[in-house]
């Protein structure tokens, strides 16, 4: 029995030295596992680092010109998220500023705006905004929205001293009931917070699975399938092959993602609630399910550009849809739901924003943790049934 014991582990051990060599004598492999992994994440933090768009260029168009509209003006150039760069006198002139980006919105204030308030009646403000990028029409639309309420309340505080309701009993007929609002997780509302976790686990996946699929497709080519077995372990054990390939993947890996998901955002003095350790534990399953679905699906490729176009069509904006992190997985058709948890980077993407930015522990996690082993498992059982396939259609 410890014979035994002793040859499979010389075997995994043959295994796990063929495969590390293989990956360093791939430029292509050398390239993805590290230059890609090292160069993405410290890009994407510093290209996001000031997390926040403050004091975007705006155009207000006043046809009113009177006390609330100017007030309204001014109380909009007062807030961080806009700042009035231009007033036109008309909307021809905002919107070429538009057409030329020297400002990024247009708020336009009607001429009746004054006279609705007095009259007791609803003002209109126009906001017209550039939607090429998402934060131009957030500041807008928070920057107009804030001054907006805080309009409201001036207006209707105006309107009960005319009444003769003054004070606490003028505040109290406006609003009844107070409420706070009150960010949870990220106050802010920082764009690097919530998206750059999300995103390194997306990377984690592409560069692994892509990685492997290069070095699979590689051996896969001109019927060469069988490079993948060294020669002595053809006609033994598939899970032994299947095992030495894991761990070396994982030696490579493992400390290469710990490198992206915890000392690289500290660097970057990003916020990180969780524990280490819990990152670890999170990260080792996740690492383990895409090199395993990876060698599933790269062992059954016949050519090295099949993988390449299968990561193109399936690994990059697909999966962070999927993940339930750009649109509610609750949102999301039943059929979809269900295909997002075939990736090993729904649940991981889940557990890993839920640590980080939400410092939820392993108990908290417990459900994506489950399915990411559960993958693992899983994937591995078919990584083995896909070295059969070689081993049968390659002789």
């Amino acid at each position: 029995m410890l014979k035994r014991f002793v040859n499979n582990v010389k075997d995994i051990w043959d295994v796990f030295t063929a495969e590390v060599r293989r990956v360093f004598s791939d430029k292509t492999t050398v390239v993805i596992f590290f230059l890609a992994t090292l160069v993405y994440p410290p890009l994407y933090y510093y290209i996001y680092h000031l997390e926040m768009l403050t004091e975007m260029p705006v155009a207000v168009v006043d046809l009113s010109q009177g006390k609330d509209s100017k007030r309204f003006v001014h109380k909009l150039d007062a807030t961080p998220e806009v700042k009035v760069a231009y007033r036109c006198a008309n909307l021809a002139d905002a919107e070429l500023l538009l057409r030329e980006h020297e400002v990024r919105s247009i708020f336009l204030l009607p001429k009746d705006y004054d006279m609705m308030i007095a009259h007791k009646r609803t003002g209109t403000v126009t906001v017209v905004t550039d939607i090429s990028s998402f934060l131009y029409y957030k500041n807008a639309l928070m920057g107009g929205s804030n001054v907006l309420l805080d309009e409201m309340k001036t207006t209707q505080l105006v309107h009960q001293a005319t009444d003769g309701v003054t004070g606490v009993q003028a505040e109290t007929t406006i609003e009844p009931v107070r409420y706070d609002d009150i960010k949870l997780y990220n106050p802010s509302g920082g764009y690097a917070s919530y998206f750059i976790p999300a995103l390194l686990m997306l990377v984690v996946h592409q560069t692994l699975f892509f990685g492997i699929c290069v070095l699979c497709g590689d051996a896969n080519e001109n019927r060469k399938a069988l490079r993948l077995i060294p020669p002595r372990l053809r006609a033994k054990s598939v899970y032994r092959v299947t095992l030495g390939r894991l761990l070396c993947f994982l030696f490579i890996y493992f400390p290469i993602t710990l490198l992206d998901l915890c000392i690289i955002p500290h660097l970057f003095g990003m916020p990180q609630l969780g524990r280490p350790e819990d990152v670890m534990l999170m990260v080792l399953p996740y690492v383990i399910a895409i090199t395993c679905f990876a060698m599933t699906l790269g062992n059954i490729f016949a050519r090295e550009r099949m993988s390449m176009l299968l990561y193109c069509l399936f690994f990059s904006v697909i999966l962070f849809f999927l993940s339930g992190v750009v649109w509610p997985q609750s949102n999301m058709p039943r059929f979809w739901y269900v295909v997002s948890y075939l990736f090993p980077s729904t649940p991981g993407i889940q557990g890993f924003v839920r640590i980080s930015s939400m410092g939820a522990t392993l108990n908290e996690v417990r459900g994506e943790l489950l399915a990411l082993w559960i993958q693992a498992g899983a994937y591995f059982v078919t990584a083995c049934l896909s070295i059969r396939f070689i081993k049968r259609f390659s002789k």
